[in-house]
């Protein structure tokens, strides 16, 4: 059984459907999200590092030839059955099976909208290799994964990959697929580490001092990628507000942010476009580059600023 390091609790105490102040209209778009086609660097060119987002948490690290997949659900549901539960926006533009070769696959944690059963066992034929929280490694198991391609990982734990360092660390949150295993798993924020380039993907989390600790260790981040969307008043602990999202980017030293954990699905009452706007104004009072990529753009990070299309403004 696995725990935060801070206090934490799933539902806060002494609230009610009154303490959720967001509005529940407009928690879907109405016209389908506009997408773009990625531009893999299939090449491997030296130097370069870029991301590209799939919506919500799925995103592909590319550096110095390596193809890094974070969190991939291509599912049309992040839910345990095909026929219910948050239903994703648009598809995008490419599948599953039209991603190149991966090298690793890194995992958040084990909650169906982070960890698709489909998608794996979809792509499983080409990864070579799975790094994960403790504990996960039992789900991938079950599904027929091989034992010796998963590497899992406590907190503050490293892994090298063709030169560069997967650094495991905490986030706060909470774990489990079914009312029988809360919490039997780790959930864990990750740091990606080359000679040149520093990057931060948050995983799920809610605000705290770990963001501290994180920096305290690793020193400033070139590019951060934060969770910042499906909050509410009524779970503060799991899921960070935008403003949080931003200061926990100033506390990790970062000179670029991108929001995650949005644009796909609706796993809260905010309106599903709250999380880009909040993000982007509050990081314009602090004067950090906010990265808002469409979904499926890759973002070049040499030129990672130039990526401020605020695109969600002209989907109804």
């Amino acid at each position: 059984m696995f725990h935060n390091t801070e206090p934490f609790q799933i539902m806060a105490e002494e609230t009610s459907d009154d303490d959720n102040i967001m509005s529940q209209k407009g928690t879907k778009p109405e016209d389908s999200i506009p997408t773009e086609q990625p531009e893999f660097d299939n090449g491997g060119t030296s130097g370069r590092v870029q991301v590209t987002w799939f919506g919500h948490s799925s995103l592909l690290l590319q550096t110095d030839g390596l193809n890094i997949l974070i969190d991939p659900v291509f599912s049309q549901r992040s839910s345990p059955v095909s026929f219910a539960g948050g239903r994703r926006f648009s598809r995008p533009s490419i599948t599953a099976e039209e991603l190149p070769d991966i090298d690793v696959i890194v995992l958040s944690h084990d909650h169906y909208d982070h960890m698709d059963y489909r998608t794996l066992r979809d792509m499983d034929s080409k990864v070579d290799r799975y790094v994960v929280p403790l504990g996960v490694e039992n789900h991938l198991e079950r599904w027929g994964i091989a034992p010796d391609k998963i590497t899992n990982m406590a907190w503050w734990e490293e892994t090298q990959v063709q030169g560069l360092t997967i650094g495991c660390t905490p986030a706060r949150h909470y774990s489990g697929r079914s009312i029988d295993d809360r919490n039997a798993a780790l959930w864990a924020s990750w740091v990606f580490k080359t000679e040149s380039v520093q990057i931060f993907e948050s995983g799920d989390t809610g605000y705290g001092a770990h963001f501290q600790a994180i920096h305290e260790k690793y020193g400033d981040f070139d590019f951060v990628m934060l969770d910042c969307a499906q909050y509410d008043m009524r779970w503060p602990d799991v899921h960070m507000f935008p403003e949080e999202s931003i200061q926990a980017a100033a506390m990790l030293g970062a000179k670029a942010a991108m929001p995650i954990h949005w644009g796909a699905f609706t796993l809260a009452e905010h309106p599903w476009n709250d999380p880009a706007e909040r993000f982007v104004k509050a990081g314009e009072e602090r004067e950090l580059a906010v990265v808002t990529p469409m979904i499926c753009e890759t973002v070049k990070l040499d030129n990672a600023d130039s990526y401020d299309t605020r695109w969600w403004r002209e989907v109804d």
